[in-house]
């Protein structure tokens, strides 16, 4: 069975605000990204403990820490940035959250071919730094990153090829790189896929819209999901309003807008979802 989570902080700066939209949607996980305008890296010992108490207190698990590791310069230092990425897979054990979203770098003028050496080393150790710890890194495909296209995702996991190193599948960021999510995209990293971001955009133009009004080939994904019997995570990350380097904001009403989409669609292609 689907199970419904999305990136909390796209609905409110305010922890209570981003709760009770949950709720009023019956979704009983997010995927921590952020509160209080902080990300979660930055989040205080206080913070996250009072974070930690108040989901329990609602009855919201974490799906996975949304974590920003990667979105640095490959040519950027990497071992302060591993530090941080230790960080994110503590925080994934104190949340009790299977997952970690983390990226594969931004690669100057595109050359993917110079970098790629580098880029597989590093995600290697942070494949490693998760493996230790028992906890699973999802790799988001987004555009100006190393794994940007169907190619270059499967290539990156396969090099690593590690079961601590999976894809989050993010239809509308395959749409702006010029991808067809599921008729380029999902056959090559399908096998490697664990979680799936329900993003929607139309294709030239790049402009986010709801799941089902754009080009992100989302009917065909759930599709292609039921026949592989997918029972993981799909986490709303609808983006409408605005989107920025490290977190993306939607509102409240629009993210009930897009949650009501998603389940639409998930209703109309008879599958389940709690």
């Amino acid at each position: 069975m689907i199970t419904l989570t999305g990136f909390a902080d796209e609905i409110s700066r305010d922890l209570e605000e981003q709760l009770d939209v949950l709720e009023s949607e019956s979704i009983r996980y997010l995927e921590l990204r952020g509160v209080w305008g902080k990300n979660v890296l930055q989040l205080t010992e206080e913070e996250l403990s009072g974070i930690k108490e108040r989901l329990s207190q609602r009855g919201v698990g974490v799906s996975s820490i949304g974590s920003p590791i990667g979105k640095i310069q490959i040519t950027d230092e990497f071992e302060p940035h591993l530090e941080h990425a230790k960080h994110a897979v503590r925080l994934a054990k104190y949340f009790q959250a299977p997952y970690v979203r983390v990226f594969s770098f931004y690669i100057p003028d595109g050359d993917h071919e110079k970098y790629r050496p580098e880029v597989i080393r590093r995600m290697l150790r942070l494949a490693q730094l998760a493996e230790q710890e028992g906890i699973v890194l999802l790799h988001e495909n987004e555009s100006h990153i190393y794994g940007d296209t169907g190619e270059r995702c499967l290539e990156l996991l396969q090099s690593v090829s590690s079961p601590h190193l999976r894809a989050a599948f993010d239809p509308a960021n395959f749409v702006q790189c010029g991808v067809k999510p599921v008729g380029e995209a999902y056959p090559l990293v399908g096998d490697y896929t664990a979680y799936i971001h329900v993003k929607d955009a139309m294709m030239g133009k790049g402009m986010v819209v709801p799941a089902g009004d754009g080009d992100g080939e989302l009917r065909l994904l759930l599709q292609e999901l039921c026949r592989r019997r997918y029972s993981g995570f799909l986490s709303l990350e609808p983006h409408l309003r605005a989107a920025g380097r490290f977190e993306g904001f939607t509102n409240p009403q629009l993210f009930v807008e897009a949650s009501k989409a998603i389940k639409r669609l998930l209703t109309e292609e008879g599958m389940e979802w709690n």
